[in-house]
């Protein structure tokens, strides 16, 4: 019963991905007002993700040193989660009305991504998992306004940057129609990427904020 209640945590933050990444691509019309707007929308998702303790895998990665051995079997659920929830929204959204236009963007998009190296795609994915950490654990720690602040800014650095996300991009690539080998070979990239950009700041902000004995 755990098991399934991480698991339909993790559907439902892929959904919320989902709705970020599709208000983004609605604004993503090549101006900047729009890129700025659609960067700052985004974060609807990972704030709905935060506020209703949902399971987001670049949300929950960092902590893995915190959690007993067994998280790791939460980690890779959560992950398969997402990858449902983002899957199942870009099919049903290729069904709308307003599919001509984000999945065209999302093409543009998936296939710059695609086209990129594998290394350029890790050291991107990196700096996303670390400002994804900064975002949910800065939300822990923080309250009122400056706990929804210290989620939309980084949320709206990271996709203003390039950084790349591996739940948003399984939503991109899913309404965009693109599924290859070379797909989920870079998503193995970027759940890396993320894995240690995320795991790797923890563990200094751990080791700064270690009083010493």
């Amino acid at each position: 019963m755990r098991y399934l209640r991480v698991l339909s945590g993790a559907f439902a933050a892929g959904l919320c991905i989902s709705v970020g990444g599709t208000v983004l691509l609605s604004l993503r019309d090549g101006s900047t007002v729009g890129g700025v707007c659609g960067a700052l929308l985004f974060s609807l998702g990972l704030l709905t993700i935060v506020t209703r303790s949902l399971n987001l895998f670049t949300g929950k990665v960092g902590y893995v040193f915190s959690n007993k051995p067994s998280y790791l079997a939460d980690l890779v659920l959560i992950w398969l989660g997402n990858f449902a929830g983002t899957a199942l929204a870009g099919s049903f959204l290729r069904l709308t009305r307003i599919a001509q236009v984000i999945s065209e963007r999302a093409d543009v998009m998936c296939r710059a991504k695609l086209d990129d190296s594998p290394v350029s795609i890790f050291i991107l994915s990196v700096f996303c998992g670390m400002l994804m950490f900064i975002a949910v654990d800065g939300y822990k720690k923080l309250s009122g306004a400056l706990a929804a602040l210290i989620v939309l800014l980084p949320v709206a650095v990271f996709i203003l940057c390039g950084f790349e996300h591996v739940v948003a991009n399984m939503f991109y690539f899913a309404i965009s129609g693109i599924w290859n080998k070379k797909v989920f070979a870079y998503l193995a990239v970027m759940t890396l990427g993320n894995s240690a950009g995320s795991i790797g700041f923890a563990l200094i902000d751990g080791f700064t904020h270690k009083k010493d004995m």
